[in-house]
């Protein structure tokens, strides 16, 4: 997958706008980051539930890692992005999205979200 398809599909979840942490392009909901794209290294960080990161960890541990240190024990992961396939990126995006978003957000669109 590459930075646009992140870009386009990040888009796609409910009220996430884009913008930029340490230089690099992020996605944020409700003023939170629940991405940060690394363009040159091919990797999205993702804010996952602790739940979250064992189970894609666990699934695909050649895509998936958690970071190092106290980051990675809170939840945030790298994806590697140049083996990635679109559903996993898509599923990706949504957890990370419905660790992020505020209950009420979330709770919105429960039942549209797959």
């Amino acid at each position: 997958m590459t930075a646009e398809d992140v870009r386009a599909l990040a888009r796609l979840l409910p009220e996430v706008i884009e913008g930029a942490h340490r230089g690099n392009p992020d996605f944020r909901v409700a003023g939170r980051v629940l991405g940060t794209l690394w363009i040159e290294e091919e990797r999205l960080v993702l804010r996952l539930s602790a739940e979250g990161q064992a189970e894609f960890c666990d699934a695909e541990p050649d895509l998936f890692s958690p970071l190092d240190g106290a980051w990675g024990r809170r939840g945030w992961t790298n994806l590697d992005l140049d083996a990635c396939e679109e559903d996993t990126l898509r599923a990706a995006l949504l957890a990370a999205w419905r660790t992020t978003a505020p209950e009420a957000l979330r709770a919105a669109y429960r039942d549209r979200l797959v």
